[in-house]
């Protein structure tokens, strides 16, 4: 792969390339800190009147924003394709996704976030209390390179449809995507930068988190994410995190074990294995272990990558990945884990041949470490409890598959997992129901992205109550009467004293 991007001296200029050819796809500024504080001040000047159109007036922008967007679809696609080197099969289904989840926050933001009443107690009936969201005013995106499309629409979409102005800072290697988008917003609204987007690079995003907007959500690295986190700790921006290193799957003695190899399979390579939603390592229960890997092996052996559009996958997008996927193959068989299809050999950069590791100890970085490459590490244990305590030691909480013919049971001990999103016989297709809300456990996410808990992640609570009439027993005040006092303990005797 070629740099993915450079600076000409001082010019200040980024220049993306194609992964696959190392061809220049564009040439894009890299923005300092005053266009920077320039951008935020327009989206402040928007932040009115996008606010004041209320949820109904904002669905209809947003609705027709993805009409515009579904209608060019195939420039969108073709930009995709040629910043991340993905099959153009891959990046239609990411654009689909990505609209799919702007029409669900257009049309569920006023059911999710427009003011509600609440219940009151006996104490206070005489008060009508509400609760509503409101916008937080300007928000940050600082997309990721696997998928810049899909990932950050997970928050564009939703800081919009509550009421706030964007600035969206794509990655630097698919900066073109970002660029499409906005222009996209600006097509049809040229007047009201509601959506808006700033190019550049790594010193970029640092600016962005400086600017004191209201809100940063970030999607990326380990190393990435406990920066931006840094940063925006500052000067007190709160922020909304999605990590990559992708999930696991554990598959019980009753599962389809055909379903799950596939699931696996694709979960571990699709997008050359650099979907933080996919599959990096298997726990099988020892009586169907061999079975298992042997399926998995003839699936992976069929996967081949390349540019043509018969490719299964395309290339490594980020090219210092190829590295980390070497380093952590190393460890593995280093320590004792086994090659069953491919291994070190399979690195032949920009593209990495399908990997399926075996018996791979739990402290290799393999497992330890941010999963992103085609590798798929299938190990043995002794029952489902195993893989739990497995799991949770490893810490990383973003989401499990379980294959079992025993749904009720998988969903019952799916809470002892430490793990955002627990999926029963199916492994990445979840990322596509926009009202599934999804995050991680610890250090593996802070906020959530889609569903009803994405809308509010982007909004700020205010809560109302009003005196409707003088209370019959008046409490709040000094000057109340013992016999207010008298009656009040005589209800609670009733109310909390009785059993049931």
């Amino acid at each position: 792969m070629a740099e993915t991007a450079q600076r000409s001296g001082r010019s200040n200029v980024l220049t993306s390339y194609d992964p696959r050819t190392g061809e220049v796809v564009g040439n894009y500024a890299v923005m300092g800190t005053g266009e920077l504080n320039r951008t935020v001040r327009a989206a402040r000047s928007a932040e009115k009147w996008w606010a004041e159109l209320g949820f109904s007036g904002r669905k209809r922008w947003l609705l027709d924003w993805k009409r515009s967007i579904a209608r060019r679809a195939g420039e969108l696609v073709e930009i995709l394709c040629e910043e991340t080197g993905k099959p153009e099969a891959d990046a239609a289904i990411e654009v689909m996704l990505a609209v799919e989840n702007l029409d669900w926050a257009a049309r569920n933001a006023a059911r999710v976030l427009d003011r509600r009443r609440l219940g009151s107690t006996w104490l206070t009936r005489n008060q009508r209390a509400s609760v509503g969201y409101l916008p937080l005013g300007v928000v940050g995106v600082l997309g990721p390179w696997n998928n810049p499309v899909f990932t950050p629409m997970g928050s564009i979409a939703y800081a919009m449809a509550a009421g706030n102005t964007v600035v969206f800072k794509p990655n630097e290697l698919t900066t073109g995507v970002g660029v499409w988008l906005a222009e996209s917003w600006s097509r049809l609204a040229p007047n009201q930068p509601v959506l808006q987007v700033v190019t550049g690079d790594h010193g970029t995003d640092a600016a962005l988190c400086r600017t004191k907007v209201d809100k940063i959500a970030y999607a990326g690295s380990d190393a990435g994410a406990r920066e931006v986190i840094s940063l925006c700790g500052q000067t007190m921006t709160p922020v909304v995190v999605e990590r990559n290193g992708k999930g696991a799957m554990i598959v019980h003695v009753d599962a389809k074990l055909d379903d799950a190899a596939e699931a696996a399979v694709f979960g571990a390579m699709a997008n050359a294995g650099q979907n933080a939603n996919g599959i990096q390592r298997a726990y099988v229960a020892s009586s169907v272990y061999e079975h298992f890997l042997e399926l998995v092996a003839d699936q992976a052996r069929r996967l081949r990558p390349g540019a043509d559009k018969r490719a299964s996958y395309g290339p490594m997008i980020l090219e210092s990945q190829v590295d980390v996927v070497r380093k952590q193959v190393r460890d593995a068989l280093t320590r004792g884990g086994r090659a069953v299809v491919g291994g070190l050999e399979s690195i032949r950069e920009p593209y990495i041949e399908p990997i399926v590791l075996a018996d791979v100890p739990e402290e290799s970085v393999a497992i330890t470490g941010e999963g992103i490459g085609p590798v798929l590490i299938v190990n043995k244990v002794a029952n489902v409890d195993e893989a739990v305590q497995r799991i949770n030691a490893v810490g990383n909480g973003v989401a499990v598959s379980v294959f079992t013919r025993d749904v009720h049971g998988a969903e019952a001990f799916a809470e002892q997992l430490r793990v955002g999103v627990v999926t029963v016989n199916s492994s990445t297709a979840y990322a596509g129901i926009p009202a599934l809300p999804i995050g991680g456990v610890g250090e593996y996410g802070q906020g959530h992205h889609h569903g009803d808990q994405g809308l509010r992640e982007f909004s700020r609570t205010l809560a109302i109550a009003r005196k409707r009439y003088q209370a019959p027993v008046n409490l709040s005040t000094f000057d109340r009467h013992r016999r207010d006092l008298r009656v009040a303990k005589a209800i609670f005797r009733v109310r909390h004293r009785r059993m049931g």
